[in-house]
């Protein structure tokens, strides 16, 4: 079969012509790998996926279990999550505990860049800077996307009939200003194709100029910026200062700060007091979803400077009684994002592990990192053309970035949009299915691998068997789908020439 093609879009055409081939020829490969059936479906190489979530450490289980048969008043255990926090980052940074990570986005940008809706007189329409990056629909999907030209990026992302779906989430009066980042590439990738955030080689310095510029001709309406909080090069968070946090992020602080305006990050994917510092970015408000890397169950955790934490305290309702308490747990505009008593328990035991046994965390991530470049480095050399590999503190993952195969002219390792995901034709996450794995984040020529997904032991070590297993069937999928692509043929063809 010829496999030159002259344009991308005809390889993605028959990558979705051999599909079911490429499924096939993978789960058979599973077998060949030692998965047993009892095991189809109980490994994963994250636990940072909504639908099959990491598995909680014993400390963590245990705190919930003793917990949950006494009697304890909510607004104890949200004032433990307060001290917690300021004990490390300091007296003027607080916190407060929601059930989801989307609810504190949802939360903190309702109350902090949203215009009022009571009083006198017609609201006003507010803008919030988002720069054109990677799961731009939670950070980036609060407002009416600015310019008109990404009216339509979310359109297919888990829509349903009328205005429900992502564009749901849009708030009162408020638009989002998406700035595409110097350094970046946007080129249209995928079975279900669509444009692809490329953020490797972004150019820290150039993109907060170009944030600084939108910031300049939207300055009668704005009211925050926001950004991820990651850490690694696939993200666009590669350029680091000597202590490790992401230039970038640095320089987004800076400009809220000019402009006297929030800076949210969402930092799901990350860790509390292990990965990127607020307080070294000028951050006002960060928010984790505790049951991604941090080993929290499900819940998310909103992390801020006092003075922007009142308003979404009070959303919240645990800022105080109106008689003039300290603290409550009552109903508020926010109460249907209340995380409950075992939440909150899960919470906190998560954050002491967090804060006092971090040569844990790191020592796990040392493991992986090991696991997984041995593994990688078994493809075959002219498949690992163009690859990189790097750590992320934040969320104790490693990142297999694959943008540089398709540099030059040629046809590189195929890459899936995030519609793929969503439309089901993501041949590395389906592919993984397939082989009786949970499949982790793969598109957008970026691979994140991270623990928790039965590859860790109850203490959170790494258990090295189930985790080689589990990365041997995705580098063995990657070879899988690389040779259907013509990848293999191409590279050798380069070789030889």
């Amino acid at each position: 079969m010829d496999r030159q093609w002259r344009h991308k879009f005809q390889m993605y055409r028959h990558l979705q012509s051999v599909s079911a081939q490429i499924y096939a020829t993978a789960g058979a490969a599973s077998a060949e790998l030692g998965l047993n059936a009892f095991e189809r479906g109980t490994i994963g190489l994250t636990g940072a996926v909504s639908n099959c979530h990491a598995l909680l450490t014993r400390r963590v289980s245990a705190a919930i279990e003793a917990g949950s048969r006494k009697v304890i008043n909510n607004a104890t255990l949200d004032e433990r999550v307060r001290e917690i926090v300021k004990d490390f980052y300091g007296d003027e940074w607080d916190a407060a505990v929601t059930n989801t990570c989307e609810a504190a986005l949802w939360v903190t940008i309702d109350t902090l860049f949203t215009p009022p809706m009571s009083g006198r007189g017609d609201a006003y329409r507010c803008r919030y800077i988002a720069p054109y990056e990677r799961h731009l629909h939670h950070q980036g999907g609060y407002g009416r996307p600015f310019p008109p030209r990404y009216k339509d990026l979310f359109a297919d992302r888990g829509t349903t009939a009328g205005e429900l779906g992502f564009s749901g989430k849009r708030q009162n009066n408020l638009d989002v200003v998406f700035v595409r980042l110097p350094g970046a590439r946007y080129d249209c990738h995928g079975i279900k194709y669509h444009p692809v955030p490329l953020l490797s080689a972004v150019d820290a310095r150039a993109a907060a100029a170009a944030m600084g510029e939108a910031a300049n001709r939207h300055a009668d309406s704005l009211v925050g910026f926001t950004s991820l909080g990651y850490d690694t090069p696939g993200y666009g968070y590669g350029d680091k200062d000597g202590s490790g946090t992401p230039r970038l992020q640095q320089l987004i602080g800076e400009l809220s700060q000019r402009w006297e305006v929030p800076y949210l990050v969402d930092n799901a994917w990350g860790m509390p007091f292990l990965g990127t510092d607020p307080r070294k970015i000028g951050a006002d408000v960060m928010v984790f979803s505790m049951d991604k890397a941090a080993g929290a169950p499900t819940a998310g955790l909103i992390i801020g400077r006092e003075e922007a934490m009142v308003p979404v305290r009070r959303a919240l309702g645990v800022h105080g009684d109106r008689w003039g308490t300290g603290t409550s747990h009552g109903k508020a505009a926010y109460v249907g994002y209340d995380p409950g008593k075992e939440a909150l328990l899960g919470v906190i035991a998560a954050l002491e592990v967090l804060s006092t046994e971090q040569d844990l965390f790191a020592q796990t991530l040392a493991d992986l990192d090991v696991i997984v470049r041995e593994e990688f480095n078994k493809l075959p050399g002219e498949l690992r053309r163009g690859w990189t590999l790097a750590k992320s503190v934040n969320s104790g993952a490693i990142e297999l970035n694959y943008e540089k195969t398709w540099d030059g002219q040629r046809l590189g390792f195929p890459i899936f949009s995030i519609e793929d995901m969503y439309s089901g034709t993501n041949l590395l996450q389906s592919g993984m299915s397939h082989m009786g794995f949970v499949p982790t984040i793969t598109y957008d020529a970026n691979i994140f691998i991270s623990p928790g997904l039965g590859t860790t032991d109850e203490d959170g070590r790494l258990i090295e068997e189930k985790t080689r297993l589990a990365c041997r069937a995705m580098m063995r999928l990657i070879e899988i789908v690389g040779h259907e692509a013509g990848v293999l043929e191409r590279e050798a063809a380069i070789a030889t020439t």
